[in-house]
């Protein structure tokens, strides 16, 4: 009965070493507040700003990567708005003439699906600065109580905003949708996509449609979202409030609402500004853009291989399953060091569990990345060759792996010092299941009436008590020979 209609603004900063029109440094996340600033940032009289070429480069391959055309001429514009963060009292961004335009994205939402996204334009901006906003019993650091503080180090940093076309139809959709352009923007090495140090932001509007009379609730727009999971709680708060709305008769008000973490709920920041409140005008003291021919053409040549061709090709060249290969090229790292392994283990699949099962969940639980970690291809080579010749379980393996990650230690070190060597003494391993089956003997009769499955208690209890190192194919033929033998 109702229907879903998503666009998003994504803000993502560049990662050019100065900022968009300055020579401040523009990586100025962890500096000491108010530092990272001059004249021309914080819009002193009488300063001029310069646009950066590298602003321009990465701008460029961003609009590229996200097939959009490249304008030949663009043009810097003045938007008119008053928050403390925003000393100029206007923010240089393109809106007449933006910098490209009629882009999309191809979304892979599961199943060999895709979903094509357009995207509306592509502009460069500079970014404002950022406000603090103290508790009523903290102390601000004029000595009073509460208050806010003003940040100025983020004013002129360079972003490109990415609007999409309202061809989103859920919220799941607009989160992939999201990761994937970030994604692309980390491969191609544009933005580093760290949304918790504010480097890509997402602002989405929503709007429901009811199908069966046609009637369309007003768009909302869920502003600075800075996590891929907010944006799907966000939205589909958003769809449920507005459908609530639109069911009882009430108008949808036109306005811009933010997520609130604490109470899991958009609420209202302010009336929604029209675009003439902004009161856009040409920037005086910046030229037209002009993007020649062989420019593009250089630009073009520095791209690297996208994520979705490298999805598709680990697909194509490894066999390897859709959800397989998009876990490994989510991360251009990852995706490297699973190529540098499969070269000397020719055993895509096999490695590609071991990266996307233990490697993921162990960098997850430590905060680290695979090139901080002290793990090569060379450990994977080891613990493959050890499970090979059978002198290993996997439950060892599975134990040690965290060990080489860790301490970049090789795993047939790890086993000769610790002894994890597989058991395969079969006199051994049947001391183990005749205590298990006069532990429990219901488990030994309702193997005996024909429950196979029991087996597996059997075989647990062996690799118990060997601490893993049994091997569980002997294990298997031994307990099933002692069960079936009345």
């Amino acid at each position: 009965m109702f229907k879903t209609v998503i666009g998003l603004e994504i803000h993502a900063q560049l990662s050019t070493p100065t900022k968009a029109f300055c020579s401040c440094p523009a990586d100025t996340f962890g500096d000491t507040e108010n530092t990272a600033i001059c004249p021309v940032c914080t819009g002193q009289p009488g300063t001029i700003p310069v646009l950066g070429e590298e602003t321009v480069r990465l701008s460029v391959m961003s609009a590229l990567a996200l097939n959009c055309q490249v304008s030949e001429i663009s043009c810097f514009d003045r938007k008119n708005y008053f928050y403390p963060d925003l000393p100029k009292g206007y923010q240089i961004t393109q809106y007449f003439r933006p910098l490209a335009r009629n882009g999309f994205i191809e979304v892979r939402v599961g199943n060999g699906r895709k979903s094509h996204i357009r995207i509306n334009r592509i502009h460069i901006e500079e970014d404002a600065g950022k406000t603090i906003h103290e508790g009523a019993s903290s102390i601000s650091a004029s000595g009073k109580q509460g208050g806010t503080l003003v940040d100025l180090n983020r004013c002129g940093i360079p972003l490109v905003e990415i609007v999409t076309e309202p061809d989103i139809t859920s919220s799941r959709e607009a989160r992939l949708a999201m990761e994937s352009i970030r994604d692309i923007l980390r491969y191609i090495g544009v933005c580093t996509g760290d949304m918790e140090k504010g480097a890509l932001r997402c602002d989405a509007n929503i709007s429901v449609i009811n199908t069966r009379n046609g009637q369309s609730s007003n768009r909302v727009e869920v502003k600075n979202i800075n996590s891929f999971r907010f944006v799907e709680k966000a939205l589909d708060y958003e769809y449920k409030r507005i459908t609530q709305a639109m069911k009882d008769g009430k108008e949808v008000v036109k306005e811009t609402r933010t997520w609130d973490l604490a109470s899991k709920t958009t609420i209202t920041m302010r009336k929604k500004e029209e675009e003439s409140d902004y009161r856009y005008f040409p920037e005086p003291d910046l030229p037209p853009l002009r993007i020649t021919g062989s420019y593009l053409e250089e630009v073009k040549k520095m791209l690297p291989e996208l994520p979705d061709e490298k999805i598709d090709r680990f697909m194509r060249d490894y066999a390897l399953p859709e959800h397989d290969a998009v876990v490994l090229v989510s991360d251009k790292e990852l995706s490297g060091f699973f190529e540098e392994t499969v070269k000397v283990t020719q055993r895509p699949k096999e490695v590609s569990n071991w990266l996307t099962g233990d490697l993921l969940r162990i960098l997850k639980e430590r905060d680290m990345t695979v090139g901080q970690s002290e793990l090569v291809p060379d450990h994977i080579v080891d613990l493959l060759r050890l499970l090979d010749s059978r002198t290993i379980s996997i439950s060892v393996a599975k134990e040690i792996f965290s060990e080489c990650v860790r301490l970049g230690k090789m795993p047939s070190n790890i086993v000769e010092e610790k002894g994890l060597q597989q058991v395969d003494d079969e006199e051994e391993i049947e001391s183990a299941i005749r205590q298990a089956m006069k532990d429990n003997p219901k488990a030994v009769d309702q193997y005996r009436a024909g429950k196979k499955a029991v087996l597996s208690y059997f075989i647990g209890a062996v690799m118990r008590r060997t601490k893993g190192r049994a091997d569980p194919a002997v294990a298997g033929s031994v307990a099933r020979r002692l069960l079936e033998d009345d």
